[in-house]
């Protein structure tokens, strides 16, 4: 497929570009600075500006899917979403976050006082974004939330799914970025939560 990812240089988006890749997949590839994209088969580099609708919309033009991996704080939903309706790409993934899922019936995670100060205006923006695509009925997207804990880790291919509850185990809540990759690329290859927002976890 023809993939563009946008934010394809962070922490998540270098593991999607990756997962991609070996998928065979065709990426163009879409960071403020290219140069520090990684050079991978079927990888495309280019430089783009989340806050920019008219030539991102340009730049994902033409293909099947498109992944937003870039923080909520570092850009702007409306844009987003603008730009690929602008693009005509109907397919629209966005990597969320976990302080909108659900640790009681009605009660998110970021509302809780342990959830840490440094996460929550990033996490807060995740749930208007999430609340924000509920209401889009003209692109088909999906909205996948990482555990509490997402980080840098190993590619086990051993994960649960869930829908809008915080998966926890007896050591807490996590997933790493390389798993979180993996379930990533199977919803665009097999896509199972169209206009639906769920999460992975271990």
């Amino acid at each position: 497929m023809k993939i563009a990812l946008i934010g394809a240089s962070g922490q998540v988006g270098s593991r999607l570009l990756k997962e991609l890749s070996d998928g065979g997949h065709a990426i163009t590839a879409i960071a403020r600075n290219p140069e520090k994209i990684a050079k991978l088969p079927g990888v495309t580099a280019v430089k783009g500006d989340a806050f920019d609708k008219d030539a991102l919309a340009a730049l994902i033009k033409g293909h099947d899917a498109v992944i937003s991996s870039v923080h909520f704080t570092a850009s702007d939903p409306d844009t987003l979403i603008a730009a690929v309706r602008a693009s005509g790409v109907k397919r629209y993934l966005i990597v969320g976050g976990a302080g909108s899922l659900e640790v009681a019936p009605g009660k998110r995670l970021v509302d809780t006082p342990e959830f840490p100060a440094i996460y929550k205006a990033e996490a807060l923006k995740g749930g208007d974004f999430l609340d924000k695509l509920r209401t889009v009925d003209d692109l088909d997207w999906t909205f996948l939330s990482p555990s509490a804990l997402f980080v840098a880790g190993e590619r086990t291919g051993k994960f649960r799914l869930g829908k809008d509850t915080l998966l926890t185990d007896d050591k807490g809540s996590s997933i790493s970025f390389e798993d979180y990759a993996i379930v990533m690329a199977n919803e665009i290859e097999n896509p199972k939560h169209i206009r639906q927002r769920f999460t992975v976890g271990y």
